[in-house]
């Protein structure tokens, strides 16, 4: 017999007979009536789990992970309140059932089997994974979480206190609320989850309101592999900042005390708790696994034993709240009922296109108050003596300093926060002076902790605020690049454009730096972002169109609910010249607060139709360079900065190519898997013109004399033109 049946089969018998397994009697606050509501939601838990594996085995139903053994949890969401954020455990089936009692109208088992079936009619998904989640019950979607929640609970607990101090028009959570994210004890162990209790135990040692409850549901195995019995207690009993609880999840009653005493606890102090909730696995990890192929069937039938319902059971009848025969009674009502509205469920339409699941990538566009701007007077004394020097060309980076101070005097949302982003003003300090302009509430100086610096922003923005995280170097991203694929990038998807958490990152990176840091601080792959649905990659070259195109990064955010990457080439932060020393062929104006540079649109200079050379950012600038040698050669070119790396903005470039007779792309990323791939592949499809590439070895960077070998130079890109149109040099 499958385990599931086995496990039902001894609680009908056990209950019949009155074998229940022992232990302490029913204490605490949990009222009678409260007591058989979180009692019908661990049923109600179960039963989906034992529906979803006939479904599976039937071919109707899909991949799932369950939630047997942590039916307590139901006890967890009976003490917190309904607007109470939670980013929940894979297990946790019976939290959403029982937080779905305290709002009048809902449909726990038909929206969890329409999960199960991968219906287009699943409220949560639209059908494209099964995962827990509510917009009504405040509950965002996770997908096989491993930890990777957790950075962004901090960020959304933060964004509590943030929020009574910079009211973003948006915000979601009440200003009283608290933030719960429940994890496995496997999970604990995690780098990212380590990383998210340092934060928030950094956080709270400086007296910063953080009201977060960790909940580590502690059923002793992880997959295959045994947690150390008594280590998360001993890892976590004692942590600064960090004030631990710890019940039985078998027991309702306890649980429900405890997890009201750690919920007031979090609630009045505004400080992080971890409430330690014993449980017990049943059926297994997931799906077909067997648990006797990894564990003695002595020790599988002693968790079976320990079944939370049977101790329920016990505890309703000691209380005077249920007699055993009543709650056998709910029992098998509810596995009744939840195979008829299956046998509904499994009918319902699915997803069939592409379109269709493609769908939910982009967010729907919200609707966000006009804004006219700061006074002249706001303005002045935000800029001083530096309005003064708008009037002269200044670098890149300047310009960029310009665009975010008049980005956060317009939109009181915008928080910066990242690795000496404020005091500090960054390591080319693109933020100075901003710390001074807006405070420490939007400029925020954080721990050394990229995961951290990312999640801080996806939490943020699900409370309303326009995040702009910054990223120090490229490099340093894959440190976190999970954090935008696995959560911020996916999180509309999931969840059907119901939740969204837009923002701005700002990384600075690319090549070129002349002796400075090698491949750690000059990294030239931008693969990984280029390779994430939805979200959106732009790189200028020059600091006017940095100043635009940052506008637009910020429209999109606001209004589109974009994740939008913002990648700055830093060797051309301090660019001044383009031909010859001082001549300032670099420099541009700071332009007129209402320009911008809308999505897909690139940057075409010249007009020649020799050759159209097509890069972006340093490339461009080199590009830039090579083409006054080859207009003095007798080639007529035209030079296109594609200011949009992802998503590719392929029907302006095929323009702005149109008529040239052949076409050099430029790349300063690596030649394998690197943005010419895409343009080459781009202009092969769509034009009938002689292609060729420059692009990057397949190298890091040196550093040293030898920082630009590896790359593209203007002498290259001169040579692979003059070859590409047959000339004689």
């Amino acid at each position: 017999m499958d385990r599931a049946d086995i496990v039902h089969e001894n609680f009908l018998r056990r209950v019949a007979s009155g074998d229940l397994p022992a232990g302490a009697a029913p204490s605490g606050p949990l009222s009678a009536t409260a007591a058989v509501s979180v009692y019908r939601a661990a049923c109600l838990s179960r039963a989906l789990d034992r529906q979803s594996r006939e479904m599976q085995r039937a071919g109707q139903g899909f991949y799932t992970i369950g939630s047997s053994g942590h039916e307590g949890m139901a006890a967890v969401a009976a003490a917190l309140r309904p607007t109470d954020m939670a980013f929940l455990h894979y297990r946790d089936a019976a939290f959403q059932i029982a937080r779905a009692g305290q709002i009048p109208g809902q449909s726990p088992a038909w929206d969890m089997l329409l999960s199960f079936a991968s219906s287009a009619e699943d409220p949560i998904s639209g059908g494209r994974h099964k995962v827990l989640g509510s917009k009504a019950l405040s509950i965002p979607p996770q997908t096989s979480t491993i930890a990777s929640h957790l950075p962004k609970a901090v960020g959304a607990a933060y964004a509590i206190g943030a929020a009574r101090r910079h009211r973003p028009e948006h915000q979601e959570l009440p200003d009283d609320a608290i933030v719960c994210c429940s994890f496995g004890d496997a999970s604990a162990n995690h780098s990212t989850a380590q990383g998210a209790f340092n934060t928030a135990q950094w956080t709270a040692y400086q007296s910063i309101p953080l009201p977060l409850l960790f909940v580590c549901e502690d059923n002793g195995i992880g997959i295959s592999t045994k947690t150390p019995q008594g280590w998360i207690a001993a890892s976590f009993a004692h942590r600064p900042g960090l004030k631990y609880f710890a019940c039985n999840g078998l027991d309702i009653y306890e649980t429900f005390r405890v997890a009201r005493e750690v919920a007031e606890y979090v609630r009045t102090r505004k400080k992080p708790a971890f409430l330690h909730v014993g449980t017990v696995r049943l059926y297994g990890h997931a799906g077909a696994d067997v648990p006797t192929t990894y564990l003695s069937r002595e020790e599988v039938e002693a968790e079976e034993a320990n079944d939370p319902l049977l101790h329920a059971i016990r505890l309703l009848r000691e209380a005077g709240a249920l007699t055993p025969a009543e709650a056998l009674a709910i029992y098998e009502e509810t596995n009744a009922r939840v195979a008829r509205v299956a046998a509904e469920a499994v009918t319902r339409p699915r997803l069939r296109t592409a379109r269709d699941v493609m769908a939910s990538l982009v967010p729907p566009r919200r609707t966000c108050r006009p804004s006219n701007g700061p006074t002249p007077e706001a303005r002045a004394s935000a800029f001083g003596p530096d309005l003064k020097a708008m009037d002269e060309p200044q670098i890149m980076s300047r310009l960029i300093n310009w665009a975010l101070t008049d980005l956060m005097l317009e939109h009181p949302e915008i928080v910066m926060m990242g690795e000496d982003v404020g005091r500090k003003g960054g390591v080319y300090g693109v933020t100075q002076k901003l710390v001074q302009r807006f405070g420490q509430d939007r400029m925020i100086d954080t721990l050394l902790d990229e995961q951290s610096i990312l999640g801080l922003a996806i939490g943020m923005a699900q409370n309303g605020f326009v995040p702009m995280p910054e990223i120090q170097f490229l490099a340093y991203l894959h440190n976190a690049e999970d954090q935008l694929r696995g959560e911020a990038a996916t999180l509309p998807f999931f969840s059907n454009g119901q939740f969204t958490n837009p923002m701005v990152v700002r990384i600075a990176g690319l090549g070129y730096q002349k002796g400075f840091g090698g491949h750690f601080h000059n990294d030239n792959s931008v693969a990984v972002l280029r390779d994430i649905p939805g979200l959106i990659l732009a790189c200028p070259s020059n600091g006017a169109d940095a100043a635009k195109m940052l506008r637009e990064c910020v429209r999109l955010a606001r209004e589109e609910q974009r994740v939008v990457v913002f990648l700055e080439p830093i060797a051309l932060y301090p660019m001044r010249d383009l031909h010859a020393e001082k001549d300032a062929g670099w420099m541009r104006l700071y332009p007129a607060r209402n320009e911008m540079i809308p999505l897909g649109e690139v940057g075409v200079h010249g007009e020649g139709t020799d050759l159209a050379i097509v890069s972006f950012a340093n490339g461009y600038y080199l590009s830039r360079q090579a083409e006054k040698r080859l207009a003095r050669a007798g080639v007529k070119a035209r030079v296109i900065d594609m200011r949009w790396l992802s998503p590719l903005p392929a029907d302006a470039l095929v323009e702005a190519v149109k008529g040239a007779k052949r076409i050099l792309v430029v790349d300063e990323t690596r030649r394998s898997g690197g943005v010419a791939e895409a343009l080459m592949a781009l202009f092969a499809e769509r034009t009938d013109v002689p292609l060729a590439r420059v692009t990057a070895e397949d190298s890091f960077i040196a550093t040293g004399p030898a920082y630009a070998a590896t790359m593209p130079s203007a002498q290259g890109i001169f040579d692979a033109a003059m070859t590409l149109i047959g000339a004689k040099r």
